[in-house]
């Protein structure tokens, strides 16, 4: 499995995509390289304001923007968009219903820094708060592709932003599209639901997987909210044997959850196994080597399957290994802040 290695993806397609978008503007809270704009801020320099370390007083700076017409693009850590100034974002962006964009970089266990940078539960609480859309990008295509869907929301948007050195597994002729599952293989044996860069971890060990002589109907999911895209309805009707969903984030509240939601309201009954963060905070290390420790992998999906058919597939982590391993930092951010 080979995929083109995309470096910055959101950077110069930013600055391109709002060159004819006067109304877009953006806002940083101190992290303005670290989330890709600071070659934005130089190209448009009377459209950005640093904001420094003050993310609830950048939410009320926003929702002023937002009220006079303009179409805030704030960008920081994930984790800075909703802990700390979570009443700001609930009463001045999510209650008016303004279009305010939330760009959140490093989602789940992507940053070494430890459970202060880690944002494991933003899906779980920003799902809860009504008008918000939630969206995660899966890959290079994505990211740059996310931004005419947001754009297009007329309200907030949350987005789970990939930079650095991104993979593009998805055509460039396949854009996001809103609340559009990706139907990435067919099969009745078992489903597969997806997200982010379990995605491509997950890739990792599909072929293997079929080589058993699986059947695997394999979803990526880029909008968590909305969640009702009739694919996702069909794809779990037709598992047989299961329904496993992949995230990077706690099991509890994010796409594990809303899988299980719809599974419990529409009466389908097979199991679900949830791959992800089972309520824990994670400690700092590399992406690669968190998705090992807490089985978020393709290790993990392996025998997350050998588990429900309760038989040994005989697949290796060689095998594993011998699938493409995903870079996991730009070389440029070694230090992942």
């Amino acid at each position: 499995m080979s995929y083109e290695i995309v470096t910055r993806p959101h950077q110069q397609n930013f600055i391109d995509w709002a060159k004819d978008k006067p109304e877009v503007l953006v806002l940083s809270a101190d992290l303005t390289n670290s989330c890709e704009v600071g070659k934005w801020r130089d190209t448009y320099p009377t459209r950005f304001f640093s904001m420094g370390m003050a993310e609830q007083n950048m939410m009320g700076f926003a929702a002023g923007l937002a009220r006079e017409g303009f179409e805030p693009w704030l960008h920081t850590f994930s984790v800075f968009l909703y802990r700390r100034p979570l009443d700001q974002l609930q009463m001045s962006i999510a209650y008016p219903a303004l279009k305010v964009r939330l760009v959140g970089f490093l989602p789940g266990i992507m940053t070494p820094g430890g459970v202060t940078h880690q944002a494991i539960e933003d899906i779980a609480i920003l799902r809860t708060i009504p008008n918000m859309t939630i969206l995660e990008v899966g890959d290079a295509t994505e990211a740059q592709s996310v931004l005419d869907v947001a754009h297009a929301v007329d309200g907030p948007v949350y987005i789970r932003m990939l930079r650095g050195e991104v993979s593009r597994i998805f055509p460039v002729d396949e854009p996001f599209k809103l609340n559009t599952a990706r139907i990435l293989s067919t099969g009745n044996d078992l489903t597969l639901i997806t997200s982010g860069i379990a995605t491509e971890e997950a890739l990792r060990a599909v072929p293997l997987l079929q080589g058993n002589g699986l059947g695997i109907t394999h979803l990526h999911i880029s909008t968590h909210k909305p969640f009702d895209d009739p694919k996702i309805l069909a794809a779990l009707r037709s598992a047989k044997h299961g329904v496993i969903t992949m995230e990077n984030h706690s099991v509890i509240g994010g796409l594990g959850s809303a899988v299980a939601e719809v599974m419990a309201e529409n009466s389908i009954s097979a199991p679900l196994s949830r791959i992800g963060l089972q309520d824990t905070y994670a400690h700092g290390a590399s992406q690669k080597f968190l998705m090992s420790e807490y089985g978020l992998d393709a290790k993990a999906l392996v025998e997350r399957v050998e588990r429900i058919l309760g038989k040994k597939l005989g697949i290796q982590e060689s095998d594993l290994a011998e699938q493409r391993s995903i870079n996991v930092h730009s070389s440029a951010k070694v230090e992942a802040l």
